[in-house]
């Protein structure tokens, strides 16, 4: 992990984060204004002293030097609306030997200020960005990925046999990433949506959409481009607050129309047959289904060409639930344990370049006693048990709100 994830600073008053050579301190209580409390909200303020005090600095733009400024800094504090990086080196260069940075939350109240000993009269430039991961990252993951030996009907949104993933960052803009490790832009906003999900065309055009719920309680459709983006939206309904999750599964009663899965408030599990426009009239699959956190639909895992469904439950045990191609499962099978220690489940079809198809997860903190952001890859093996042992294919996947 780059030690700039070690050394980030966030600069509260009376905040000491554990494992860095950081102190805040309280701010100065004078009458007049001579301390912190004269850095105006909107503004990255810099003092030439230690506590607040001294000669002040402030701006609200990136600044690729600082001029007089150049290595003066000692005490800071940002009040402004984003995140602050204060870099060691002009240019926000971390490629040099010995190059830092730190990084300030937004919004400080006024009269705070933080003092950094490994930064002390090192700040060379100064940029916002809104989100933490961009001090040093981009604010979308890397991903890599195969074209596949054949279509697997879902996770391609530009038809050109490469997995793509859509991953939403902590300021609700919803990336793809198209598998050659950059990301484009989808849109902003996206952080109206409480659930979310993707598993090929439900309107009929071959191109795989995209559903997403809002805060209202009401789904929308987001019908795919066939280019990586989505066209105009259409309701496909209100009410959709009662469910807890919901899962995009493809043809589950062979009618060759994508279906999709949804797990209400009492535990039942219901099936929203697709009709080319929208869903049909509900089916129930059975109850008892308050015991799973997570539900995703993988496509064919057992090599029987229907869409199996993969459930993990509150213990942690991950579950394979057959499809039975009538809309319903077979007696489901065991996975296995541990599985409590991911964050994001994602389906993409073949990420290796064969037919079979495999299975994307992002670890939470519990993973290996504290290692969120890990991108794991699960390679099909189109029998039992259904994956290979675990990939890790990338570090950097922390920070995000949601991957599918």
């Amino acid at each position: 992990m780059h030690k700039g994830i070690r050394r980030a600073l966030t600069a509260l008053t009376g905040l000491v984060a554990a494992g860095l050579l950081t102190a805040g301190l309280p701010a100065q209580t004078a009458q007049a204004a001579s301390g912190a409390e004269r850095c105006p909200k909107g503004y990255f303020c810099g003092f030439s002293g230690t506590s607040g005090d001294g000669e002040m600095f402030k701006t609200n733009k990136d600044l690729a030097t600082l001029g007089s400024w150049d290595n003066k800094i000692r005490s800071l504090v940002n009040r402004a609306g984003n995140y602050a990086c204060a870099y060691s080196e002009p240019n926000y260069d971390l490629t040099g030997e010995g190059a830092d940075f730190l990084r300030e939350s937004p919004n400080a109240s006024s009269g705070e200020y933080g003092f950094t000993p490994y930064m002390d009269r090192r700040i060379s430039s100064i940029r916002f960005v809104r989100t933490d991961r961009e001090c040093w990252l981009n604010a979308y993951p890397r991903w890599w990925a195969d074209p596949a030996a054949a279509p697997a009907g879902f996770g391609d949104l530009n038809r050109d046999l490469v997995p793509d993933v859509l991953v939403r960052d902590m300021a609700g803009r919803l990336w793809r990433l198209p598998g050659d490790g950059t990301g484009r832009l989808v849109g902003s906003g996206w952080n109206s949506m409480t659930a979310m999900t993707r598993h090929g065309d439900l309107t009929g055009d071959g191109d795989e959409d995209l559903l997403a719920r809002d805060t209202a309680g009401q789904l929308w459709l987001y019908p795919g481009t066939g280019r990586g983006g989505f066209g105009t939206r259409k309701l496909v309904g209100g009410g959709w607050q009662v469910m807890r999750q919901i899962a995009a599964a493809g043809d589950l009663n062979g009618d060759g129309r994508g279906d999709l899965l949804a797990r209400d408030s009492a535990g039942k599990l219901w099936m929203y047959p697709g009709n080319g426009r929208a869903f049909g009239s509900r089916k129930l699959v059975g109850g008892g289904w308050q015991v799973m956190n997570a539900l995703l639909g993988p496509g064919d895992l057992n090599g029987d060409k229907r869409p199996d469904l993969l459930a993990r439950d509150t213990a942690g045990k991950l579950w394979l639930y057959p499809g039975n191609g009538r809309g319903a499962f077979g007696s489901r099978t065991l996975v296995g344990g541990g599985w409590q220690v991911m964050e994001n489940f994602v389906a993409v079809g073949s990420y290796n370049g064969s037919t079979l198809n495999d299975v994307l997860t992002v670890t939470n903190e519990r993973h290996r006693g504290g290692h969120p952001g890990w991108l794991l890859g699960y390679r099909g093996t189109g029998g039992t048990p259904p994956f290979r042992a675990s990939e890790e294919l990338d570090g950097d996947w922390w920070g995000l709100n949601g991957a599918w």
